[in-house]
This record gives C-alpha cells, structure tokens and sequence, in this order.
C-alpha cells in the first residue's frame, strides 16, 4: 500500500483544522484566559503555554516542553504531550516539533509533532473554553497498531509544588504522597508497570488550595494518574489518557482550568547581595515586580544595630528601570552608604536578610569552594568530612576501550578510528588517577578538566591563595576535608586535574574526550559513587563479569590536544615548587603536542561538547600557556598569527591575550587596545536589555558561565586599560552571582550568603540537598520570558547542576573583586 507524502498529510491536517474551526470548539469574547502577543494563554494568576518550548535533543527531556502552566507565578505543569509510556524517563522516545501555528483570530495554537522511528504525526490543538483550555489531539490517520495501549497525552506536575496536597478523581479522594510508594505491577514478561493511584473522567489535584487547584476533565477517555518518581527520582506526578486506536479527527480532548486568586500579584523580588557589599563600590538592588502591581514606593536600607534595633540610613523611592521578560523593574540605589556594618532592605512590604558593608565583604566567600566542594568531586579518592563519609575510592578499575564509531549518552561518541593501541572492551592501565567528578554526575570530562586547571593555576599566580584546610594524600587516594596537611589546597587541587590530564598522554600520547559511564543505568546512579562499579578491572571473556568499568573514548582531536597542551604549560609554572617531576613531564607535554598539532592536518572530528572547543581557540590558549612558561619566540608569533580569532571572538578570547600583551609588538598592542574600545560598545549593547548589567543568554542552560565570564574579562581588560574598563562590570558578576537576579535573591552559590542555593543538582540531589561551594548555572529563560530557578526541585540540570570549570571561575572571580576593590 502506498503511503501518503507528507505534503498530502499536512494538506489533510490543514483541511481536517479548518473543520474544527468551523465546529465552533474556540472561546467566545469574555473567556479569561487570552492568547496574548507572545504566543501563550493569560490571565491574572494563570499562563498556559503550548509548546512555546520543545524537548532539547541534547540531552533528551529536560522537563520544558510542550502544554505547561505557570500558576501563581510558579511553573508547575510541562511535558503535555503525546508520550509513550505512563512515566516516561529522561532518554525515553520523545516527538520531535514539525510546525507551530499562532491564530490571533480564532485563539488557538496547534502544534504538529512526529515519531521519525514510529512514522507517527499528530497534532495538538489548544484554544481557551470556559475558564481554562480544552486541549485536543488530533490524527490524520489512525495510531499505528504498534502504538495501541502505548501512546498517550501526559501532562506532568511538579511534585514540590503538590506535596502533601489531595486529590479528588469521580470525587473519590486521597493524598499527593512526600515520598513515591507505588503503584506498581508485574507484567507477564517479568518487567515492572507502573500503575495508576487514581483514575476517572474528571481529576482535581490540590482541591483544598486555590493556588494550585487544577482541574481536568476528559469526556471521552479515563484520566490516570501516576507518581512518575517511582520510576527515577526526577518523575514528576503525571495525568495521563490513552489514546484510542482507529480513530481520526479529534481522538482525544481534555477541558483543563485552574483557580486563581481574585486581585493577586506575584510578591516583589528584592534583588541583591546575600554577601554584601565592598564600601567603595557600587551598590543597587533591583526590585522584580508583577506588571499588575503597584508601584513598590518607598525603600530604606536599615542599618541593624546589635541589640537588634534598626535603623534608618538611607530612604529614596526606587527608580523605574522599566520593563524586562514579563515583569517590571526598579533600582535602590544605596552606593553612598560607606559605614561598615549589618544591613538590610525594606520595600514593597517586606525586608531582606541582613547583609554586610565591610572592606573584607568577600574575604571568605570562595572558602566553601575550596575547601569542601572541591574535595568532594574529586575522583580517585576516598573522601570523608568529620563523621561523613561522601565517598568512596572510586572508579579504581578505570577504564575499558570503547569501540570505534560508537554514539554515546551526553554528548560522547567515538570516532571511526580509535587512536588508540587497545581493543574495544579491552582495560586500558593508568587512567585511575587524578579527575573531578564533572558535575552533578561521575563523567571525567577532559574540556570541563583543562579549563579548571588554568583558572586554578591563574588564581594561584595572581593571587597565590595559600589556604589550607584539606588533607590531600595521592599516594593513599585519601582526602579529609577540614583537616590542614601543611600544603597549600588550591596547589593539590591543581595537582589533581594535571595527573588526569598528564595520564592520557602517557597513555595514549594525545588527549582525550573523557571517561564515561557504559550505560544509562550507571550513567543515572545517584549516590555513593564508589557503589557504580565493583571495582575490578573487567575481564572480557568473563560470561560472569558486569562489564561495569567506565569507557574511555579516545579520539585524537587538534582541539583536545591543544586545549590539555595549554593547561599542561599552565600547571608547569606552578607545580615546580611542589612537584618538580611532574611539573617538567608536563611542560615537556605541552611541548611536544604543539609540535605535533603544528606538524599534522587538524582532526576537526567533533561530538556535541566533549571533544573541544573551537580548534584555533583552543590553539591560542595553548600559545599563550606555552608563552608564559617559556618566553620563547615562537609562541608569541602564534599568538599574533591567531588574530583574525582573536578579532571574531574578542570578548572569549581577550583575557587569555591580556596574559601576554608585554611579551607582544607595539603594533600588537595597538591594534589590541583598538579591538578593546570596540568591544566595550558591544558589551554595553549586550546588557541594555535588562536592569542587572550582565549578559543574560536564553539557552537550555542557564547563564551563570557567561556572567562569569564577562566579568573575568571585564577585571583582565580593566588590569590592561583601566581607563577604558571600570571595576564595576566585573564586581556586578559577582552581584549577580550573590542575588542580584531575576527570580529569586538566593545566591547562587550554595553556603554562601545569608540565603543560598541549598537544593540543587549534585551527586546529592536525591536528599534534596547541596553541596557548599558549588555554583549553579543560575536562572534559565524559558521562552518566550519566564525566568525561572527552582530551589525546591533539584532535578532540572540546566538551572541547578554544578559544574566545576565553573566553581574554578568563581574561585577566580572573588579573588580578583578582592584585589580590584583593595586597589580602589
């Protein structure tokens, strides 16, 4: 039987939506909820959005897709859409987005999805009815057999925002549980199947709050409902209605409202920093408040006296900055309070946690970094704090050799030659050494690596920290945290990112993309991470063996190797008084890589984001490293060879170049310094957008990086041309970072401040926990202008997982504050 062409398809969905049209299912003038300018369903109290996001696919379901409601200013409802299964996980199948349509005139948005591996397309349709929206999935042609009793419309809520709350289905009641206890069955094949706790034609969740009642009712198909997290820790409760085989048109419709509450606005934000404030510089907060609400008026900044009486010390109504994302915005602006002492904010009916003016206001901030999130990423090791052990030796029977053109998870995959001298499934000696944790998961990811080092190593010979509050022992792979062992932390930290790095060179003799776990199942463990795997090495024609231990992928990019080349020169300069043995193999590295990249056409083979950056980018950096340790010429030729690079991507690449402005020519640092005051207009325009003065990014990842980032490049450029780059850019990164955000005021950095990130996405997360030190990617924009950082769900990596490249940058950032305000 011939199949119709996909042009014929959509013709028929395009005829098939008419008629629908036509039926009358649209909202009639007077509906509360209203399709506005930016494509969503609003009213006081209530936002729907329809598919306005759609599912990352690089790393599968990140919880912001399709139908999603935004009730009293929280998001507590994604992922409507036609899934198939009841509790989908993170990798399961998802439907990728064909087209989404916006009809001002009849107030619907219909969105067409497709299966590629099932042949299926669908449409869902959501247009306002009564109080709420009906939500409808349409067909072309009938669900696929195979599909039958498997594909159906989910709709996911949020479990923080349900806990403890009721449910009613058909009127028969019970409760939203704390902790997932089932349902679950046994399916005749053995697996496991997630039942329903509830069902019926018409579902109410949180009955008793009419800030998070909703109702759903489904003339024509059960309502389930199911407690995702039986299936993974980061499921969320799910609705649930099968989609009925042999149908077209309109196969399925949900009627979905949700109360709100008469005249409410969502409580002004008052942002600022948890830490405090340098007395010299600058200080605003920033005041996020609902369009709906009135003007905030007066603010005082109120000066807290020890007997707990507080004071007046300064008064002003804010200043309206106007209108950003989806709320409106004022500043208080207190930069003429110098007296040194504890303070807090007052406005719009409330005050803030109290907060220092002092000269030593970051003194200790980076503290928590160092000394605790640090050691407990470290890899390779046992490490304990106090009475707590936070793990184990891990991952000592690294690493097996992964088998060429292999497509892994999270963005790793093989090239079709292995550059390597092992076997597929063969162990590969020397690789169980050194490394950090990545991130909230145990990958060892060499980019992530080589960037940690040279922000170590750039915070050591700038700054030379030499605090010490770890045992650090390689020869026992033992670390005990709050325990001095007389060597300076952030030099052994160094240490332990250079032997991960100098491993696969001896190893290999190149850099690699990283090590990784060989399955989801390992890939997803959370807890003790020496629990992964059993730590044996592998025997591969055991019939009896796990195959457990960890993959090493081993392309031999330019990009890679010039990346580990320019952190092996960096660590060179500053391991000499610590380790000269190791100090001098990784200059002698560093060396030879140059030559080999100079010497080869660049292997540009490139998986997502772990096989390097961009390769000249790459290259600059290790010019620049191998510069500063070595002074010879043919380095600085590079450098100036590199800067049509240097041009392109200025605000990346300047601090790097600001390294080695002495070792260039005049007329190099003419032209520099030409390219600096044209990039100051660039970063103006970059940051005139919004009231906080930082570049806010609205990719699937939050933006802390580049906050970061801008702010580092900001102190080098300021370091060069103090009369074109004030102090003030870079100390307002570190604002932002301490609460100076949209949102929320936390800090985004755990343990620091007065109110801080305490849930977030670690190797801790399942408690609900932290990990002190560690730095959030911050606050992520949901399209079209939701900004959102949930302190109270860990699970949603793009707003909440710790990286380390990024506590590095941190640890960086703070020092630099402290030395640029010590100038001042």
């Amino acid at each position: 039987m011939n199949r119709p062409n996909r042009r014929s398809r959509r013709i028929r969905h395009t005829v098939l939506a008419a008629a629908l049209l036509c039926a009358g299912l649209t909202a009639h003038a007077g509906t509360g909820l209203r399709l506005g300018e930016a494509g969503y369903f609003s009213k006081p109290g209530l936002d729907v959005l329809a598919f306005s996001n759609v599912y990352d696919g690089n790393f599968s379901d990140a919880k912001i897709a399709g139908v999603e409601l935004i009730h009293h200013g929280v998001r507590t409802a994604t992922n409507g859409d036609v899934r198939l299964a009841p509790t989908p996980e993170q990798w399961d199948a998802a439907a990728t987005l064909l087209e989404r349509k916006v009809d001002p005139a009849s107030g619907a948005v219909t969105t067409r999805m497709r299966f590629d591996a099932e042949d299926f397309e669908y449409s869902v349709r959501v247009a306002p009815r009564g109080d709420g929206v009906a939500i409808q999935v349409l067909l072309d042609r009938p669900l696929p057999q195979a599909l039958a009793g498997k594909a159906g419309f989910n709709l996911e809520f949020l479990p923080s925002a349900y806990f403890g709350k009721a449910w009613l289905a058909d009127g028969r009641g019970g409760q939203l549980p704390l902790y997932p206890s089932g349902p679950s069955g046994r399916a005749q094949d053995g697996g496991t199947v997630r039942l329903p706790m509830a069902s019926g034609r018409r579902l109410v969740l949180a009955p008793e709050d009419a800030q998070r009642r909703v109702s759903i009712e489904s003339p024509g198909a059960e309502l389930r409902l199911y407690d995702g997290r039986n299936q993974a820790q980061n499921g969320w409760y799910v609705v649930r209605s099968l989609l009925p085989s042999g149908k077209t048109g309109t196969v399925l419709e949900w009627h979905l409202s949700a109360s709100t509450e008469p005249g409410w606005t969502r409580e002004t934000v008052i942002g600022h920093s948890q830490v405090g404030y340098h007395p010299a510089q600058r200080k605003v907060a920033v005041l996020e408040t609902d369009r709906n609400a009135p003007a905030p008026g007066n603010a005082r900044l109120l000066r807290v006296d020890g007997d707990g009486h507080a004071r007046e010390a300064l008064a002003a109504v804010p200043r309206r900055w106007g209108q950003y994302l989806r709320y409106d915005y004022y500043t208080f602006d207190f930069s003429d309070v110098r007296e040194p002492g504890l303070y807090q904010i007052e406005a719009a009916g409330q005050r803030t946690a109290a907060f220092r003016i002092a000269d030593d206001a970051y003194a200790t901030a980076w503290h928590p970094t160092l000394d605790v999130f640090f050691p407990v990423q470290m890899d390779h090791m046992f490490v304990n704090e106090a009475y707590r052990v936070w793990h184990g030796r891990s991952h000592m029977d690294d690493a097996r050799q992964v088998a060429p053109g292999k497509e892994h998870f999270d963005l790793y995959g093989q090239g079709p030659e292995l550059d390597s001298p092992f076997q597929p499934g063969e162990h590969i000696p020397g690789l169980a050494i050194g490394g950090w944790f990545d991130a909230g998961d145990f990958d060892l990811r060499t980019q992530t690596h080589y960037s940690t080092v040279m922000s170590l190593v750039d915070t050591w010979e700038l700054f030379g920290p030499r605090r010490d509050e770890t045992t650090i022992d390689q020869a026992r792979r033992h670390v005990e945290i709050h325990r001095p062992d007389g060597v300076p932390d952030l030099l052994q930290q160094i240490e332990h990112g250079t032997l991960m790095l100098i491993a696969q060179h001896r190893v290999f003799g190149h850099a690699i993309p990283g090590i990784v776990e060989p399955d989801l199942a390992q890939y997803t463990h959370l807890g003790d991470a020496v629990t992964k795997t059993d730590g044996r090495v592998d025997d591969p024609s055991d019939p009896d063996s796990p195959h457990d231990d960890r993959l090493a992928f081993t392309s031999n990019t330019t990009a890679l190797n010039y990346g580990s080349a320019a952190a092996l020169a960096a660590a060179s300069r500053v391991l000499g008084g610590h380790d000269t043995v190791l100090a001098a193999e990784s200059l002698a590295t560093a060396r030879k890589v140059w030559a080999f990249e100079q010497g080869r056409e660049p292997n540009l083979f490139k998986v997502g984001n772990t096989t390097g950056g961009d390769p000249q980018d790459e290259q600059l950096r290790a010019a620049v490293q191998l510069l500063l340790a070595t002074g010879e010429a043919q380095y600085a030729q590079a450098v100036a060879a590199l800067w049509p690079e240097i041009d392109a991507r200025f605000g990346f690449n300047a601090g790097a170049v600001v390294r080695v402005l002495p070792e260039m020519d005049d007329a190099f640092r003419a032209k520099f310094r030409e390219r600096a005051v044209k990039f100051k207009e660039e970063r103006a325009a970059m940051v005139a957008d919004n009231p906080y003065g930082v570049l806010i990014t609205r990719g699937g990842w939050a933006g802390n990086s580049a906050v970061v980032g801008m702010a580092t490049t900001n102190y080098w450029l300021h370091t060069a041309f103090p009369d074109l780059f004030d102090i003030e850019d870079t100390l307002q990164g570190l604002n932002y970072l301490y609460g100076t955000h949209p949102d929320s005021n936390l800090s985004f950095v755990s343990a620091v401040g007065a109110q801080s990130k305490t849930v977030a996405y670690g190797s801790n997360r399942a408690d609900f926990s932290f990990i002190a030190g560690g730095v959030v990617p911050g606050v992520l924009v949901l399209k079209p202008d939701f900004p959102e950082n949930k302190n109270d769900w860990p699970f949603l990596w793009g707003q909440n997982e710790y990286v380390i490249d990024l506590g590095a940058r941190y640890l960086f950032l703070v020092h630099a504050a402290q030395a640029l305000l010590q100038e001042r």
